[in-house]
């Protein structure tokens, strides 16, 4: 206990002055974009009055409004322009708000020509209008991409070296120390004393931070292995978000003594996870883990021998380089293939689709019915010249009546006789259907 209690003394006074000199740091940093800032508002408030000043003598000469509106237009590109190149400085320095206020006075002053503009002219704008104001969506749709944010996002964690990887690896160590001691503490009953227990729960603590740090500086290893996985039935996110899944399972497993980088060692558990749940989510009927591999190593060696062949491998040949049958490679590429929605559009307008050109194997042919029909009828006036009981049978015997065939003996508790005189009733009433005036009219649906 002394041991462990010396150990969190030391973790708290280090991560003090890391903590301090942090601080200062931050502090360094941050007092150069504020005596910058104001520099950059007072230019953007210039810009707005010579844009302004601009367009005042617009106002009073209207002859010359076509004029004044490409020097307007001019104005926005060079303006657009400067707010690129500033932008670009802005980002390297921690200053994005000049951005914001250009894209503000642009739009203001656009607002500005827009009202100067007489009723007679605004109808010729119209069609300019919708394209500005597609391009605006546009613009604003991509600013808000999520990719593009959690890119932006993931990127303001600086990268780690190994040194701080193994720093951090020790403090997660220390932290799961800390709790396990903590549980034999309690599955013993044993007493703690408080100072014991703040310093195990601090150490508990700094664990936990060393972990979401040292997983915050590996997400952009996660986004780059995703890109190899694109265009495989799997949207970008989705990949990303399962290689943080084996990016969290790296980290709980990662042992900084074998002397290996973390990003080595995570690389292999971010790639299992993505090829599982490719495996699981990406096709419509899911395949086997183990199955997938194999469709994958077909595949990568078909791509090999049609570079070295310059054709289409035939099966044989697949067959020979994988060590399996032709029958098993045709096989595999069975299982490989996708399932086509019907609902899937054909042609170049776009007005059909795939099921309405598929055959229904279960519908009913219009020949098949009508003729079905007719025989029903033909079959109802034969046995009306049987007598009840006569035809009552056939149709029980037989199902004529609701498809379903009754025994003798189900027949003979309906009449309440035994399932003997059923037989003999059957056997008369088929004789007297097979004499030539009551089949004649029958035999002719038989072909």
């Amino acid at each position: 206990m002394t041991t462990v209690t010396g150990s969190s003394e030391k973790v708290v006074a280090a991560a003090a002055k890391k903590t301090a000199a942090s601080a200062t740091v931050a502090k360094k940093t941050t007092k150069k974009p504020a005596a910058k800032a104001p520099a950059k508002k007072t230019t953007a408030t210039k810009t707005s009055q010579t844009a302004a000043a601009a367009a005042g003598p617009a106002k009073k000469a209207p002859a010359k409004k076509t004029t004044a509106k490409k020097a307007a237009a001019k104005k926005t590109t060079a303006k657009k322009a400067a707010a690129g190149e500033e932008t670009a400085e802005g980002a390297e320095s921690g200053e994005p708000e000049l951005e914001e206020v250009v894209v503000e006075q642009v739009e203001a002053d656009s607002g500005d020509e827009a009202a100067d503009e007489s009723p007679e002219e605004e109808d010729e704008e119209d069609e300019s209008t919708a394209l500005a104001q597609a391009r605006k969506d546009a613009e604003l749709t991509a600013s808000a991409d999520s990719v593009r944010a959690y890119l932006k996002q993931i990127g303001k964690v600086a990268l780690l070296n190994a040194e701080e990887e193994v720093d951090l690896a020790k403090r997660i160590e220390a932290g799961l120390y800390a709790v396990e001691r903590m549980r034999v503490i309690e599955e013993n009953k044993e007493k703690l004393s408080t100072q014991m227990r703040r310093d195990l729960k601090w150490v508990e603590r700094d664990g936990e931070r060393a972990k979401n740090h040292l997983l915050e500086a590996n997400l952009r290893l996660v986004v780059s292995l995703a890109k190899r996985y694109t265009g495989r039935g799997m949207a970008f996110l989705d990949l990303i978000q399962e290689g943080n899944l084996g990016l969290i399972r790296a980290v709980e497993k990662f042992d900084y003594t074998k002397g290996y980088k973390f990003s080595t060692y995570a690389t292999w558990w971010i790639r299992q996870a993505i090829t599982r749940a490719m495996a699981d989510q990406a096709r419509t009927i899911r395949i086997p883990v183990h199955m997938v591999e194999v469709i994958n190593k077909l595949g990568r060696i078909q791509r090999e021998l049609l570079q070295d062949l310059g054709r289409e491998p035939t099966p044989e040949e697949l067959a020979k380089e994988m060590d399996i049958t032709a029958d098993k490679v045709l096989e595999i590429q069975q299982y490989a293939r996708e399932p086509i929605s019907l609902d899937q559009t054909i042609g170049d307008e776009g007005d059909s689709q795939l099921g309405d050109f598929i055959e229904d194997s279960e519908a009913v042919v219009a020949v098949d019915a009508v003729s079905f029909t007719l025989l029903q009828d033909q079959l109802q006036s034969v046995l009306q010249t049987l007598s009840e009981r006569e035809a009552g049978v056939v149709r029980l015997r037989f199902g004529l009546t609701d498809g379903q065939p009754r025994t003798l003996d189900e027949i003979g508790q309906v009449y309440g006789v035994t399932r003997e005189r059923i037989r003999q009733i059957e056997s008369k009433t088929m004789s007297k259907l097979r004499h030539p005036s009551r089949s004649q009219v029958l035999r002719d649906y038989l072909d």
